[in-house]
Formats: structure tokens, sequence, C-alpha cells
């Protein structure tokens, strides 16, 4: 059985989904079957492995349906998930009109348990399965979180880096009381690292300090080539694997196989 991540923080810029991309691409490499769940409207975990949408204009969705179909209706993820350019890795991918998911969810039945209900029958399929969650704590962020078995946090090294952080760490609690009593921090992850810079340092020793051994020793740096592999639809690795930020993420994926093996 897959174990299924959650990629979470409500706070914007802190490189959920380049974590997500390279993460599970990483993972891939190493032969692992891996699926992304892209969970946000801004659909860049889709465009960021190359999966583009079907039709003439960037607003089309994709004939083959999207996370937003499947969330509504329940189509079969079967039916939706797609191929990257690494065998071992398949997509689920998302599009605008997820914005509206969030208000159509609303009245419907189960609305929090919609994601687990789909990713039951082919988490068995899975070695690992990555939720890419929208910058809020809304209802689609809801449904990543009672559908996971654990949560990743990004954590930009900057000086808010632990604003609002309470307050995601209560959610999970609450989450973990009343929807989903398995659901745990699976680890905390440092990005756009500086370590030449003393602000860099402190907060980074402020966040170890706040949760511990949920903290990866794998810290992802600054580096061009992370930002630049998305606009040509790849994760680093297949963009430019010598770089700093290809070697980081490599190193958090055996990490992350490591610590599954103990």
């Amino acid at each position: 059985m897959g174990r299924i991540i959650a990629i979470a923080n409500q706070k914007g810029g802190v490189g959920k989904t380049t974590t997500t991309i390279n993460l599970a691409a990483a993972l891939a490499a190493a032969e692992r079957k891996t699926l992304l769940v892209d969970m946000d409207p801004q659909a860049n975990s889709t465009s960021g492995l190359g999966v583009a949408q079907n039709g003439a204009g960037p607003d089309e969705a994709p004939q083959q349906g999207t996370l937003y179909q499947a969330l509504l209706h329940l189509t079969p993820l079967v039916e939706i998930y797609r191929s990257t350019e690494l065998p071992h890795l398949k997509v689920v991918p998302s599009e605008r009109a997820m914005v509206g998911a969030e208000v159509e969810l609303v009245t419907l039945k189960d609305r929090e348990w919609r994601l687990k209900q789909l990713l039951r029958p082919v988490r068995r399929h899975f070695d690992h399965i990555f939720v890419d969650c929208p910058p809020s704590l809304g209802l689609l962020t809801l449904n990543a979180l009672v559908a996971a078995d654990g949560v990743l946090i990004p954590m930009q090294c900057e000086y808010y880096a632990l604003e609002g952080i309470s307050e995601l760490v209560a959610t999970i609690r609450r989450i973990r009381e009343t929807l989903n009593p398995r659901l745990r921090i699976e680890g905390v992850l440092l990005t756009m690292v500086d370590e030449r810079t003393r602000l860099g340092q402190q907060v980074g020793e402020e966040i170890k300090k706040f949760f511990g051994d949920l903290v990866y020793k794998t810290v992802i740096p600054r580096n061009v080539r992370l930002g630049e592999a998305p606009s040509f639809g790849k994760p680093v690795f297949l963009y430019d694997i010598a770089c700093r930020g290809a070697e980081a993420y490599l190193a958090l994926g055996k990490e992350i196989l490591n610590a599954s093996k103990t």
C-alpha cells in the first residue's frame, strides 16, 4: 500500500510545488512507483511535469479529465492520471476550474472524504503518493489531510517562516482528533536556504527548536536551475542533473527511503 503524503503549508512561495515535483521524480528515478496528485488550482505541478492541457487554449480542460471532475463526480483516478517522462511517475492533473471546487464541494455528501475515496482503489499500485496542496487551509487542503498518512511541511528560511505555522499544526491536530487519527507530521523541509547569511542560519535554528527531530537533515538551497526547470516542463534532474538543486532533492529522496526502512 502506497504511503500518502500531503505537501502542505498555507504560506505561499515556500517551495511546495518544487518539492512535490522533484521529490516525486527522485523516488521515481529510484524505480519506486510514484503518483503525484495536483490539488492546487494553479496546476503548477501538472505543467511542471510537462503534462499539458489538450485543446487550443490554455483554459481548456484535458479530454481525459482532471482532478476537478474526479472530486465532483468520483471519476476513478485510473481513468485520469497520465504518464510523464519518468516511467515510474504518474500525475493526476489539475486545472483552473479547481478554484470553484472549494464552493462546489460544500454541498456534496462526504465532502472532506472525496480524495480519500478516490485514492483508496489505486494506492496499492504505488509505493508513494504525493499531494501538492494549495496555499490555504480550505476544503481542498482538508481533503488532502484527511486522505494522507503524513504531512511534509516545506518552510522557507526567512524572517516570517514560523508565522502561521502554529495554525497549520493546530489544524493537523484537529484533523487527527476528528477525521484522520493516523495523520502525523512526516517531516519539515528547509527550502531556499542560503547558509552564507546569518538570517538563514538563525531561522533554520529556530525551526529546528520548534520541530526538533522532525526537520530533515537535507536542506534545499537557493538554486536558479530549480526555478528554470518548470518552464521546460521537467523535474530538475531531467533539466540539469549536476546542479545543487538536483543533488539536494536526490539526497532528500534517499533520506526518505532510508527512513522508511527503519
